[in-house]
């Protein structure tokens, strides 16, 4: 389902098809989202949970966020991803937990947590330590089974209805018929006899919805009376004689059955190589892992048609979604649960899943070459869409004995997606795990080491951070490995320019960028190493070198088209072109700086820029704006960590800016624009800084990506 942005923000997916029935439960969950704080939806597979609870999310007065929980299986990664649904960026070490009490202190909003049972005990501790710590905050979940924790309401959904007074249809008939107009234009109950075969077709399917939609899918080749004496035909079959089974749950099977066994070989061939994916794929994902073995590439797109005829497959995107994004499709899990089963039977899952894998270490590897360019931009996109599947091939590495290695390159290729898209916390997780698992030096344990370290600087986490960067430096030393000695001693400098040892941290990036060019290594990690260099000359007076390094900085990212590393040489221009007294000049670079990182969302460089355009109000007089642009940078570095980096040398342009706002301020002046800045969100606190008014449209769908937490104390 697609996702769009409203003006009440949020991430709710837009209705696909029509809300059908439920009126009464719709009522009843509105009504008890307005006094407790913990509502859960409990109802077997395919009974339509999540459709009511995201019907009723949408009519909250709360802006509402959802957390697909069904797509996990490590209950660790469930606060990654309850921040990841939210949009909230954080680049500290800290616990999930602990970044969302912060950051969503003085938020009203409603958390819908979405199939929950996968991850029952998770959910149930991770919902009661929020609701205890933010008194704004409701939780809405869906699940087979309660959480049972304090203060939970339950409501029970039932199958929809299937009687109704004479001359009423009843529910189950209406969303019947409905799906059935979808599938088989024209097509409407007109006589007695066609709607009394429709109630005995829901009837028999007990009014669970999943089953209405299975049936109705089926309305191309079979009349309604046929597919109820087919169902007949088939109940006993396909259950297996499982008389212990609740009778509803058998319904359930033996709908799901009967639509599988009415598929085509090779539809149901598809269908279960597809319960490999997790959350939802694209077309060209599906004939990469799916094709082979009795079923041809160019089959694929023509067995998805058919599939998402039959209702098996939702499409949940086209080209009239976001930035003309290609097709997507996704299992419902009742669905992807069965075709799972069936891949188990066939001895097929490790080869599937180990596809599935390959096609996702591809994709990653693809994005690191493409970050380095002009497409920067769709790269962190096309990442983002399939976090999910990452995630399942990730969990696949660490889970199969002899796959740690291709775990190791898969979670440090991915360096670009942690560290250019807001996940430093999610990436140390695979990357700590990773590392435990596998000790054999190889380049792939070389690569998650700077990375990992890397992380964990930007955390400002340097405790972690130099072993992990010494043992990769001794490692590239005994293997003879250039490549990653250069980056051990890169990000070795990096901790040494935070640690206040500029000229140490220039020797070490002048011997990693010698390193780099002789292996003919460049990119935006080479770029970057450019740009700390110049930092470092900045940092001791040396503006000449600085600017040096930054014009190289500029020369190649114009020549490549890249603009991360860009937007950082675009600050350092700044802050060189403040000390040699062209304030003008500096503000265009700091702007422009900030522009760009905010749209990469780095927190990092766009507080950097903030510190630094705060800085130069005060050259303007403005000291009010600029003590109101410090409080507005102090509530980002609370995402990001230590404020600054603890560091003197990025602390400079901080503290003369405080100096020379305190001596023209009175202190409740002082104290108040401060606070004011805290109470900015991130779209307001940027588009001030770069002189703008943004539009509601734009905030928005800027709020939907990162939303910050609560004003500083």
């Amino acid at each position: 389902m697609e996702r769009q942005s409203t003006a009440r923000r949020g991430n709710l997916p837009a209705e696909l098809t029509s809300f059908t029935g439920r009126h009464a439960e719709l009522a009843a969950l509105a009504a008890l989202l307005t006094g407790p704080r913990l509502v859960t939806v409990t109802g077997p597979g395919g009974v339509g949970k999540t459709r009511l609870a995201l019907r009723a999310a949408a009519l909250a007065a709360e802006e509402a966020f959802l957390v697909e929980v069904g797509e996990l299986h490590d209950p660790l990664l469930l606060g990654h991803a309850v921040l990841t649904a939210l949009g909230l960026t954080d680049g500290t070490a800290r616990p999930p937990l602990d970044v969302l009490v912060e950051q969503l202190a003085e938020r009203r909003l409603l958390l819908v947590l979405d199939g929950c049972e996968h991850l029952v005990a998770a959910c149930a501790e991770l919902t009661a330590a929020l609701l205890r710590a933010l008194p704004r905050l409701r939780v809405l979940a869906t699940s087979r089974e309660a959480l049972r924790t304090a203060g939970e309401h339950l409501l029970p959904v039932a199958p929809l209805p299937v009687g109704a007074p004479p001359g009423v249809l009843p529910e189950a008939v209406r969303l019947f018929a409905d799906r059935a107009a979808a599938v088989l234009p024209g097509f409407e109950l007109r006589t007695e006899q066609q709607r009394a075969e429709a109630v005995a077709l829901c009837r028999r399917l007990d009014g669970i919805p999943l089953a209405l939609e299975l049936a109705a899918g089926r309305l191309r080749a079979l009349s309604v009376r046929q597919i109820a004496l087919r169902l007949d035909d088939r109940f006993e079959l396909l259950t297996g004689g499982d008389r212990g089974a609740a009778p509803r749950h058998r319904t359930l099977r033996t709908a799901i059955g009967w639509s599988h066994e009415l598929c085509s070989m090779q539809e149901r061939l598809l269908w279960a190589r597809l319960s490999v994916f997790a959350g939802d794929f694209d077309l060209e994902a599906a004939e990469h892992v799916c094709a082979g073995d009795g079923l041809d590439s160019e089959q694929v797109l023509d067995l998805l048609g058919e599939l998402v005829a039959k209702s098996v497959l939702l499409r949940i995107a086209g080209p009239e979604g976001p930035q003309g994004h290609p097709v997507r499709y996704r299992l419902l899990d009742t669905l992807r649960d069965y075709g799972a089963g069936w891949l188990r039977g066939s001895g097929a899952e490790h080869r599937l899943r180990r596809r599935h894998r390959d096609w996702y270490l591809g994709l990653a590897t693809w994005g690191e070459l493409e970050w380095f360019g002009p497409r920067q931009a769709e790269t962190a996109e096309r990442t983002s869409l399939e976090h999910s599947n990452l995630r399942a091939a990730l969990e696949f590495c660490l889970g199969e004995p002899g796959e740690e290695q291709l775990a190791l390159l898969l979670a440090g290729t991915l360096w670009y997606f942690w560290v250019g898209c807001g996940h430093l916390g999610e990436g140390r997780h695979w990357l700590e795990r990773a590392l435990a698992l596998d000790r054999t030096p190889t380049d792939a344990r070389a690569k998650a080491l700077w990375v990992t370290g890397y992380t964990a600087i930007l955390q400002g986490d340097r405790a972690r951070a130099l072993p992990l960067l010494e043992e990769c430096r001794r490692q590239a030393l005994a293997r003879g490995d250039d490549r990653a000695l250069a980056y051990a001693l890169h990000r070795l400098g990096c901790a040494a320019l935070i640690g206040d040892e500029p000229a140490r941290a220039a020797e070490l990036f002048r011997e990693a960028l010698e390193r780099y060019e002789a292996v003919g290594e460049l990119n935006s990690n080479v770029l970057m190493a450019v740009f700390e260099l110049g930092l470092a000359h900045l940092f001791q007076g040396e503006l000449a070198e600085g600017e040096e390094c930054m014009a190289r900085v500029r020369t190649v990212c114009e020549e490549h088209g890249e603009q991360w590393a860009y937007a950082y040489g675009l600050y350092a221009r700044a802050y060189s072109q403040w000390l040699a007294g062209e304030v003008r000049q500096a503000r265009a670079f700091a702007r422009e700086s900030v522009r760009l990182h905010f749209g990469f969302r780095d927190l990092v460089g766009i507080v950097l820029g903030l510190e630094l355009l705060a800085l130069l109000e005060t050259e303007r007089g403005e000291l009010l704006e600029a003590r109101l642009l410090q409080g507005a940078a102090h509530r980002i570095w609370q995402a990001v960590g230590v404020p600054l980096f603890g560091s003197a040398g990025f602390n400079a342009a901080h503290r003369e800016c405080a100096r020379r706002a305190r001596a023209g301020l009175t202190e409740a002046e002082f104290a108040d624009a401060f606070d004011r800045g805290g109470a900015l969100d991130l779209p307001t606190a940027v588009h001030r800084a770069l002189g703008e008014q943004p539009s509601a449209e734009a905030h928005a769908a800027a709020t939907d990506c990162v939303l910050l937490g609560r004003r500083p104390i």
